[in-house]
């Protein structure tokens, strides 16, 4: 399956509507905050399971409760299909651990 670098417009779309999402150096960017380290935690753990069957994996970094988050595709040197679902899984998610 052929994977294809995303469009100006679509990804100004995807940002637009979606919360807390930006484009930083070419990547999708946002910064999720939780409960407590737990609830990061766990956020990270279901992801990860998410990433590891989708084999596309985000670049983040987590401090105590909070999570930052970068998404590119790096085959096509960009943002893609793949980095819009990971963080639209990354919403769903964040939205259930938040609850």
């Amino acid at each position: 399956m052929s994977i294809a670098k995303a469009s100006d417009d679509l990804i100004h779309e995807f940002v637009h509507n979606h919360d807390g999402w930006t484009v930083v150096a070419g990547k999708l960017h946002k910064d999720f905050t939780f409960a407590d380290f737990t609830h990061a935690f766990a956020f990270m753990t279901f992801v990860a399971e998410f990433a590891e069957t989708h084999n596309h994996h985000p670049e983040w970094f987590n401090v105590y409760r909070k999570v930052n988050v970068d998404l590119v595709t790096h085959e096509v040197s960009g943002i893609s299909e793949r980095d819009f679902r990971m963080a639209s899984y990354m919403d769903a998610v964040a939205e259930a651990q938040n609850e």
